[in-house]
């Protein structure tokens, strides 16, 4: 894999470059993102496949809970940026790089598929109300 860049997001900031963001506080932390908020980190790469690679990986690693080991504070836990950077690190020394995008390949049509249910479900759910109120 390219390498990355991992920065505290600024509010208001554009990127030239592929990028995604990874929300840095709350017990969400670690979990990948398109838009960003005000308490995120930004990945930048030099390429749109390694930005997507990234995505899913982190997206992987925030369902393993890969993150929520570092995770520190009493009140409103967070993860520092070097931590992050460290998971990120290890999980891509970790990956074969073939194995890796059948596994990105496999997570985007999952993702594909959750949210052809959502939308199935806010369907169903605009239905009942319109049954109810006919």
């Amino acid at each position: 894999m390219s390498t990355y860049e991992i920065k505290t997001h600024q509010p208001g900031r554009t990127y030239n470059t592929p990028h995604f963001f990874i929300l840095s506080k709350g017990l969400n932390s670690g979990r990948p993102m398109n838009q960003p908020c005000p308490n995120c980190f930004v990945i930048t790469t030099a390429a749109e496949p390694t930005r997507e690679s990234l995505y899913y990986l982190c997206l992987s690693l925030k369902t393993g809970q890969y993150f929520s080991y570092y995770l520190k504070g009493s009140v409103i836990p967070f993860i520092c940026i070097s931590d992050a950077k460290k998971v990120i690190n290890e999980a891509l020394q970790n990956n074969q790089e073939q194995q890796w995008q059948m596994k990105v390949e496999k997570l985007k049509k999952i993702n594909v598929f959750e949210e052809n249910l959502k939308q199935q479900l806010s369907a169903i759910k605009q239905l009942k109300i319109t049954l109810l109120r006919s």
